[in-house]
């Protein structure tokens, strides 16, 4: 974070503070003007009347210190070379000053107030009183005054800066918390394109032989509408689950069990089998991959079935996983181009979700025809 300026980190002046500083000047003015007022008198009255007017002149210049500190505080600080009541505004005009730590104006500020503070010293001071003490004194004081200064600008802005990376860290935090829910949405989207579309691309299948086919008994009907009805109830368990991902408000825990990985990949194929579809799966992973991993290669193998249902249906499938922790998982499924286009409608992004997907992961997702042969081919690392 860049350094802020002093007019950023300055508080508004309201009411009180008006007040309590006007009262602190009053009783610095008293403090230096009333115990030389009498030599001032002996020595001329004309310098008792100007050291009012002069130190009224000053309140008035004071309250213009925030718009031009630097000529202010040099201003009072003259005047107060000559005048006692110039005292207050004096030093609320140096500490002011100080508060913005430029060192070159604060050894401008801080000669001019020890010189003029020296001079009226002199000029009012008793035969009794020390050279050496009035000096140490005034020293003193002004090193006090500017020494305070600094420390209130500093204070201010070290608040200023905190205030500032809270207000910055909440609003991080509120962009963070949207980019969560939309990777979140997006995340379940996937898995809904992913989980949903084979199971659909099925009823879809199903349905649509009943509707082509007028020689079916009514026992192949009823049984026909079995399975529909069977791969609905799936359906709309799998669809309980992707919504398992979300997750509970209060505890942060998973309100389901996770999503399908490695271990359940042969039911998938045993299941795709059942709904009419060939296909032979020749699985040469040693050991069962990271969960991470094996949801992936588990979501394209279910990709590529699904297109296998809805653009060749009837074709054979071939799946072929190989891979290992060194070398990672290796996914080819392959099956010829069908004939035509779909009847079971799609939103044509399965094979970008999931191309995007291994890629998150660390692997690659190729598809596209090769020949008459339709190809998915897609790697993923082992330590995904």
């Amino acid at each position: 974070m860049d350094r802020p300026t002093p007019e950023d980190y300055q508080p508004h002046l309201r009411a009180w503070s008006h007040v309590w500083r006007v009262a602190l000047m009053l009783a610095i003015s008293a403090l230096a003007w009333l115990t030389v007022v009498e030599n001032q008198a002996d020595t001329s009255e004309l310098w008792s009347v100007a050291d009012v007017g002069l130190g009224l002149g000053a309140y008035v210049l004071v309250f213009f210190r925030r718009r031009w500190p630097l000529p202010v505080a040099v201003a009072t600080a003259l005047v107060g070379a000559v005048s006692g009541v110039a005292a207050g505004p004096a030093v609320l005009a140096a500490v002011s000053l100080a508060t913005h730590r430029r060192w070159r104006q604060l050894a401008v500020v801080g000669s001019l107030n020890f010189a003029g503070a020296q001079l009226f010293s002199t000029l009012t001071a008793s035969d009794d009183d020390p050279a050496w003490v009035i000096l140490i004194a005034n020293a003193v004081a002004t090193v006090g005054i500017l020494g305070w200064g600094m420390y209130i600008g500093s204070r201010r802005e070290l608040i200023w800066t905190l205030r500032s990376r809270a207000e910055r860290a909440e609003a991080e935090q509120g962009l963070r918390v949207a980019q969560a829910r939309s990777n979140e949405q997006a995340r379940i989207a996937r898995e809904m394109h992913d989980v949903l579309a084979h199971r659909i691309s099925q009823i879809s299948m199903h349905a649509g032989a009943l509707a082509f086919r007028d020689d079916l008994t009514a026992e192949q009907m009823r049984s026909s509408a079995a399975v529909i009805q069977e791969k609905a109830h799936e359906a709309l368990t799998d669809l309980r689950g992707v919504l398992g991902v979300l997750r509970d408000d209060a505890t942060g825990e998973r309100l389901r069990a996770p999503q399908p990985t490695y271990a359940d990949l042969h039911d998938l194929v045993e299941d795709a089998r059942g709904s009419g579809l060939r296909v032979e799966l020749d699985d040469l992973v040693r050991d069962e991959p990271p969960e991470a991993v094996g949801r992936t290669v588990y979501r394209i193998v279910q990709e590529g079935l699904t297109n296998a249902h809805k653009h060749a249906p009837g074709a054979l499938v071939t799946v072929r996983i190989s891979g290992s922790a060194e070398d990672g998982v290796d996914v080819l499924l392959r099956n010829p181009l069908g004939f035509g286009t779909s009847s079971t409608p799609g939103a044509g992004l399965g094979l970008v979700g999931l191309t995007e997907r291994a890629e998150l992961r660390g692997g690659r997702l190729e598809a596209g025809p090769d020949g008459s042969t339709f190809v998915l081919h897609g790697w993923i690392p082992w330590a995904a």
